[in-house]
């Protein structure tokens, strides 16, 4: 069976399953106890959502975003605005489709974060980095999803 379509309906549903079964073991094995102790506790209690987008999405007609939203502790809604879609959450982020396939491919989160190359476009910023930590490590579980990835227009 072939990946679903990256930002597709297919994709936002195995990211919601990603998100809700959390990192790997893999993952936990890399870091000490205390930070996915702190990493659940942000879980338990996060009560925002986020758009992800992705600027130059090949085919699309301007950015479409993947919304994720949070509460007691789980995935409550995760799916796709389209690029004619009102895009309501607390936090905005968007980054370009080369940066989100570097991602996918093994780039680092927490260094798409840091170094700019995912930018939050709308909301607290503050309020924000007070959970980078738990952000970070849910976008490089959403990082993990297979997807396909089509070429960009001028690859073709």
């Amino acid at each position: 069976m072939a990946d679903p379509k990256f930002f597709s309906k297919q994709w936002a549903d195995a990211v919601r399953d990603a998100l809700v079964a959390g990192p790997s073991d893999e993952a936990r094995s890399g870091k000490v106890q205390i930070y996915w102790d702190f990493f659940e506790r942000i879980k338990s209690k996060y009560p925002a959502s986020w758009a992800l987008g992705c600027r130059d999405l090949p085919g699309g007609n301007g950015p479409s975003y993947l919304f994720v939203g949070w509460g007691s502790g789980t995935v409550t809604d995760c799916g796709i605005i389209g690029p004619d879609d009102p895009v309501a959450a607390t936090y905005v982020l968007t980054m370009d489709y080369a940066d989100w396939k570097a991602l996918h491919e093994g780039y680092d989160a927490q260094r798409t974060v840091m170094y700019r190359k995912m930018r939050l476009e709308d909301g607290n910023l503050l309020e924000f980095f007070k959970s980078i930590y738990f952000f970070v490590e849910c976008l490089d579980v959403i990082a993990k999803v297979p997807a396909e990835y089509p070429a960009p227009a001028a690859a073709r």
